[in-house]
């Protein structure tokens, strides 16, 4: 039997989603948790591989089990056996064929900015800080330049495995929600540091250190060197991943603003 779960955590203390010999890792005891209601080693594979300090609203995952235990069980159980800083939020019964990561038709990260003159205290590690006054207009200017498919390669980290630099991006809005910025990004896939190196670049936009034209110099530069900082992991969010209809998960609402031609990839 093959169950898909999705997680939520607060990526402070650990090295990542990935399991590490020498680091904390979510992954670890999710494992652990699960391994223990299904009473036999289980092992997990997620929709992605968030980085160090980076939290999830919705990360999914998938595992296989010979165990026969009703869907609350893995929820309830698992969770009174994890750390107070990761949770399981529901659990269902998928068919074989689903795999969490490469079944994922896209990816939506959202980045939240603190933009005001005084350091956050209850939000600490949980946004990134920015006093100076953001022009959230200009990061929209500045964003629309990177909406489709394209070379990300300015956009990449240096220690990025992907084979290729090309990724489509569906969707890419700055919005302000009081006294914080926040950046939604939704596409197929990210490069490694990807959403953080973009945010990078909107923030020396919305600074006015660069013109929203900067952007599109970035990227077509195809060299990590023309772009600007990585943005912190603070403010960084894995918020939702779609799948097909076929295998009936809950959807975020965001969703159903993306292109029909992604819909028609998922009826073929």
């Amino acid at each position: 039997m093959r169950i898909a779960l999705k997680l939520e955590y607060d990526g402070r203390r650990y090295a990542g989603w990935q399991y590490q010999a020498h680091s904390p890792s979510i992954q670890e005891p999710v494992e652990a948790a699960l391994s223990y209601v299904a009473a036999h080693p289980v092992q997990v594979v997620a929709a992605g591989r968030t980085d160090a300090g980076v939290h999830a609203l919705e990360q999914i995952v998938h595992f296989d089990t010979q165990a026969a235990r009703p869907e609350r069980a893995w929820v309830q159980g698992a969770n009174t056996r994890l750390p107070e800083d990761v949770r399981i939020l529901w659990a269902r019964p998928v068919e074989p064929s689903f795999h969490a990561r490469t079944q994922a038709l896209a990816r939506w990260y959202r980045y939240r900015i603190l933009n005001r003159p005084v350091a956050p205290a209850l939000e600490c590690g949980r946004v990134t800080w920015w006093y100076p006054p953001l022009n959230v207009e200009r990061m929209r200017q500045g964003a629309a330049y990177l909406v489709g498919e394209h070379d990300f390669s300015s956009f990449r980290g240096p220690y990025c495995q992907s084979k290729s630099p090309y990724r489509r991006v569906y969707l890419l809005e700055v919005r302000r929600v009081e006294e914080e910025v926040w950046v939604d990004i939704i596409a197929n896939a990210f490069l490694h540091h990807m959403v953080r190196n973009i945010v990078g670049v909107l923030l020396a936009i919305g600074s006015g250190q660069a013109s929203p034209e900067w952007a599109e110099e970035v990227l077509r530069a195809r060299d990590r060197r023309a772009g600007g900082v990585t943005a912190p992991a603070d403010g960084l969010y894995l918020a939702g991943v779609l799948y097909p209809e076929r295998f009936g998960l809950p959807r975020q609402p965001i969703f159903g603003r993306l292109p029909q031609d992604l819909r028609r990839v998922e009826e073929v």
